[in-house]
């Protein structure tokens, strides 16, 4: 491959989905799309980016983003986003929505499921307090086949160990031979979609909660600004978004505020908060 051929694959990347390599990132492009060629029969990387020119397969074009894309997740992840759920957010809005018993929740790069799952299994939890209320939780990717993998819920050994108490390990996990699979009652609870965050999701609807971490890293400061600033536009004026530990707002855009009690939490700034249209099914 080129550094022509190198450059016009970073530049598909990047306008496909966003993900912005550097020039030093070679060596992971080999190592990835290795795989990809195999798959579709292209004798090297140069061809597969011949034939992405060309335009002629839509299949090989999803193969190659999806490659690309990390999809490193675990139950519990860094732990604080879920604590802080469970001990601020929670309690925050089963007091401020009392009157509609309504809370929608969007985790937004969701991966192979372990983080809404997590979410699902803490409000599984809390059910007891919860009478009467209708909660949705609506996880995206842009990986067709981990969404796929989500939504079967099956994981091994070394996946449910990997943050995961064993207390709901036991609780909500069957063992199917040498894999668990989470329980149809914590699966029912998330309503997996494809989605790219570069496009449009207006249509998604309003939320009362956000989680998008650990994925703006790979987009480049404009694309940053422009998801953080459409993610407040679908955020309830009163809504939280939770970021990763090294993610920020700052410097990026001014439609969000950091919380300065909680790290990695953000409320919309004022000014943002002018009532949005949705499209149905969102709120």
């Amino acid at each position: 491959m080129t550094e022509a051929e190198f450059d016009a694959l970073r530049a598909f990347l990047k306008t496909k989905s966003g993900l912005a390599l550097s020039p030093d990132k070679r060596y992971l492009v080999e190592s990835r799309l290795s795989s990809v060629c195999t798959r579709f029969k292209l004798d090297s990387l140069s061809h597969l980016v011949r034939e992405i020119r060309a335009g002629r397969s839509m299949a090989l074009e999803k193969a190659t983003i999806e490659a690309m894309t990390t999809n490193e997740t675990f139950f519990f992840r860094d732990k604080a986003p879920f604590d802080l759920f469970q001990d601020v957010l929670l309690p925050k809005y089963l007091k401020e929505r009392a009157s509609t018993r309504r809370l929608r929740i969007w985790c937004a790069a969701a991966s192979t499921g372990q983080e809404p799952y997590s979410l699902a299994m803490l409000l599984k939890e809390a059910a007891p307090r919860m009478p009467g209320w209708h909660i949705e939780i609506v996880a995206s990717d842009i990986s067709t086949e981990v969404l796929e993998r989500a939504k079967a819920g099956f994981y091994n050994q070394f996946e449910v160990q990997r943050g995961l108490p064993i207390r709901l390990l036991v609780k909500y996990f069957t063992q199917v031979g040498d894999q668990w699979q989470i329980a149809p009652e914590i699966r029912s609870m998330v309503d997996y979609r494809y989605l790219n965050l570069i496009e449009d999701f207006n249509r998604l609807g309003q939320f009362d909660i956000v989680y998008c971490r650990n994925v703006l890293i790979y987009f480049d400061a404009n694309l940053k600004a422009d998801v953080l600033r459409r993610i407040a536009n679908v955020m309830a004026p009163d809504g939280s978004l939770l970021l990763g530990a090294s993610e920020t707002v700052l410097g990026v855009t001014d439609a969000l505020t950091l919380d300065p009690a909680h790290r990695g939490l953000y409320s919309k700034n004022a000014s943002s908060a002018a009532p949005k249209m949705f499209a149905v099914g969102g709120r």
